[in-house]
């Protein structure tokens, strides 16, 4: 949510309204469970880990889990790719969590629950599969999503290797100031881009970042309704992935 947005809920009556301009690394960091959409643990580009333990996934399971009964995580953490978003169930909120925050701790940044486990998506219509289960490998590439620009593509704009190629950097500015910013880019913070519009050329593509993706999304969503060419990086920028020159200030 954006400062703007934020706005709008006040004035619809919403009440304790905070903003995490930083998306969900700083959700994380304040210490708050993230749960993902039923919509996107159907047809979302996820590891789905079912971690119940007692021999149930056999008699009901999320379509696409792979199963990891908890006790097993650990020894399977390097089968999960770091890149990838990650969903998490079990049969009680504590082992998800548990799971949750063992995955934190091992560093990947893009873990998240099916809320109410694994009876809340039954619970909620959700489709489910059952019968043996013959494979527990953890398959996963790497898709881009809609609207989104492939990290090869975005630095050949970056290195100045692509032509009629407008590039915003969606964070703030004393973001810029504390990590820098990358070369051929320029800062537009996403609250400033309703009103910087003019200053966005339309007989260009515009791509998009920020320090994970989240407002770059929100910032594809605001330009795109406004008739521009526009795609956007969903990467976290220290991601190894994203090998760009950085200008420090």
């Amino acid at each position: 949510m954006s400062t703007a947005n934020a706005g709008l809920a006040k004035k619809l009556g919403y009440n304790n309204i905070r903003v995490f301009l930083d998306g969900e690394p700083a959700w994380s960091e304040e210490g708050y469970p993230l749960y993902a959409s039923n919509e996107f643990v159907k047809t979302g580009n996820i590891v789905l880990l079912d971690l119940r333990e007692d021999g149930s996934p056999a008699d009901g399971r999320i379509p696409r889990a792979v199963t990891v009964p908890y006790e097993e995580l650990e020894s399977r953490i390097d089968d999960i790719p770091r890149n990838a978003p990650v969903v998490l169930y079990s049969d009680s909120e504590e082992s998800a969590m548990d799971a949750y925050e063992d995955l934190k701790d091992e560093g990947f940044k893009h873990v998240s629950m099916v809320k109410g486990n694994y009876e809340g998506w039954v619970d909620a219509g959700g489709e489910v599969e059952s019968g043996p289960i013959f494979s527990n490998e953890i398959s996963w590439v790497r898709k881009l999503g809609k609207g989104e620009v492939s990290v090869a593509e975005f630095k050949q704009a970056v290195d100045g290797k692509l032509p009629d190629t407008f590039v915003i950097d969606a964070r703030t500015e004393e973001e810029i100031a504390e990590f820098g910013i990358f070369k051929n880019t320029v800062n537009i913070p996403l609250d400033e881009i309703p009103k910087k519009l003019a200053s966005i050329p339309k007989d260009k593509r515009v791509f998009i970042h920020c320090s994970t993706g989240a407002r770059a999304d929100l910032a594809y969503e605001e330009l795109k309704n406004h008739g521009y060419d526009v795609k956007f990086l969903l990467l976290d920028i220290t991601d190894p992935a994203c090998d760009c020159e950085i200008i420090k200030p």
